[in-house]
């Protein structure tokens, strides 16, 4: 009788079959296959992972193993199922990879490595499986850094907003405090509110943190999504905290509250006091009813009825299963094959330097300016021109275009949308207008009315994008995956010109200046832009 319940024990603690050798050599072919697909972007990832706005990222991986092992238990009561649905979101994956790696996007290169990843889990363990596991498998993609485009405006966008609180909270406190822009003048000194103070280095880590204590929480599913919500508007108003702190404590300490020790301290304490409020607001939600009835069912790690026995089942990589990776290991392979042996180089058109720009056209003399190497370093740019031309009245207008060879995988085009604010200019209105050219034709460009102390500008602005005139980044990125693929291009310039309005000058005046600058310079223009084909 023993004997016999020894037996049954046994058979149920472990698994009737073993790894296979062919099974170990398929899974050994598709993890090579990924790494030499993937290797590439994934070095780049890890270099933004040592910058202090994503070195939270490292704990992700490290975080979603431990979840994965914390429910082990309830994970193996569950049956294994070969199921074919997860080819999808594995070609679903192949594509992006394609899209990303001609359209020169990481981003998207990052998803199309977690999307095979999702659908490789699920054509061998089943849905069932990945759907106990979906939580960590969702909660990877923290680990991804964003695209350039939406990392420099949300960073542009915290820095603002982080600095216009620092400066209400900075009067309320009675203290003399103007803003322009990201430049905070406090009178004995004036406080630049720069990317690292943005507090994207709050905002993301405490958005992952957030989500991990919903995971946690055994609440309603709308106390957990509140959660997650309260963690964004408390890490702006935490970081615009931590301004307002530097502000108050530079009059009596000086510069070194604004940098070394007391940067990084004042970080991780601010972070902590974050950390300590999002627990305080789950102890407020969960005293506030109504509460989440059997929850236990659904508590992380806890294995459903009938855990604590060991059931039999086929072994999720039996046998059977190296059948189920022929189809990714071929997807892989021809990929990889057709990356490494089809020439999808860039063809980078052939144009004259803005160096040889002429300075003289028709009426209009200019006079060449530089850029700083740092906006030089951060911009990225192939070709630039900065001039000043001014008409035979000494009216001038300030002539600006930068231009990139290529604007695959993270270098893209700046929009002055993002670039004046950040230098105190306000837009006091902004559209588009239609400008007639001298042969026949008519584009149309961003329109713009900014301010800055008392100073009005008029300025126009649009992106020249092999042939086309595009006018926001959504379109940038659009058209460069599209000409990516089908012309090897993705070449691009930023043509941007700014019409001071003088006080005795009305701004109808001011607008025909710059219509009449701008249909003389654009004939000249286009002989250094390469237009829609290569010549």
């Amino acid at each position: 009788m023993n004997d016999d319940a020894t037996s049954l024990t046994n058979s149920r603690l472990a698994p009737r079959e073993r790894f296979s050798p062919v099974l170990l050599l398929s899974l050994m072919v598709c993890i090579f296959l990924f790494g030499a697909l993937f290797g590439t972007s994934y070095s780049v990832m890890w270099e933004w992972w040592q910058r202090d706005d994503y070195n939270h990222c490292f704990f992700v991986p490290l975080i979603t193993l431990y979840l994965l092992w914390e429910k082990r238990v309830s994970l193996r009561t569950i049956p294994v199922e070969s199921t074919w649905p997860g080819i999808a979101p594995f070609a679903f994956g192949i594509a992006l990879y394609w899209l990303g790696e001609l359209g020169g996007e990481f981003y998207t290169l990052y998803l199309a490595s977690w999307f095979i990843f999702a659908g490789f889990c699920w054509l061998l363990m089943g849905w069932r499986r990945l759907k106990a596991a979906a939580f960590p498998l969702v909660f990877l993609i923290g680990m991804f850094p964003f695209p350039n485009v939406i990392n420099n405006n949300l960073t542009f966008r915290l820095k603002l907003i982080s600095s216009h609180l620092g400066v209400a909270m900075l009067q309320w406190l009675g203290m003399s405090a103007y803003r322009e822009g990201n430049v905070i003048d406090l009178g004995f000194t004036r406080l630049q509110v720069v990317d690292a103070c943005s507090g994207l280095r709050f905002f993301l880590p405490l958005i992952v943190l957030a989500a991990l204590l919903a995971y946690f929480f055994r609440a309603a599913w709308w106390k957990r999504l509140v959660l997650i919500v309260i963690a964004v508007p408390l890490s702006i108003v935490m970081n615009s905290l931590r301004i307002a702190s530097v502000g108050v404590l530079y009059q009596f300490f000086g510069a070194q509250v604004a940098d070394g020790f007391f940067h990084d301290f004042s970080g991780w304490f601010i972070f902590m006091v974050s950390f300590a409020v999002l627990l305080g607001c789950m102890w407020l939600m969960k005293k506030t009813p109504p509460e989440r009835r059997r929850a236990e069912r659904f508590a992380p790690g806890m294995a459903t009825e009938g855990a604590g026995m060991a059931i039999s089942f086929r072994h999720p990589l039996s046998s059977q299963q190296p059948f189920a990776l022929i189809i990714p290991m071929v997807l892989l392979g021809a990929t990889l094959f057709a990356i490494n042996h089809i020439d999808f180089r860039e063809k980078v058109p052939l144009r004259s330097p803005f160096s040889a720009f002429p300075l003289e056209l028709a009426d209009w003399r200019g006079s060449r300016e530089t850029m700083g190497k740092e906006y030089l370093d951060e911009l990225g740019l192939s070709d630039y021109i900065i001039a000043d031309f001014r008409d035979m009245h000494g009216k001038h207008v300030n002539f600006y275009t930068a231009y990139n060879e290529s604007q695959r995988k993270g270098k893209s085009s700046h929009s002055p949308d993002s670039c004046l604010p950040g230098n105190g200019w306000s837009f006091e209105e902004s559209g588009r207008a239609s400008i007639s050219l001298s042969d026949g034709h008519t584009i149309e460009v961003k329109r713009a009315i900014i301010s800055k102390n008392g100073q009005r500008q008029l300025s126009y602005y649009w992106f020249p994008q092999r042939g086309r005139i595009l006018h926001n980044l959504f379109e940038l990125k659009l058209y460069a995956f599209w000409d990516a693929i089908t012309k090897h291009r993705t070449d691009g310039a930023l043509v941007r010109l700014i019409a001071p309005v003088d006080d005795h000058e009305s701004l109808q005046q001011a607008e025909g200046r710059l219509q009449a600058f701008t249909r003389t310079v654009i004939p000249v223009l286009n002989r250094f832009l390469p237009g829609k084909e290569l010549q």
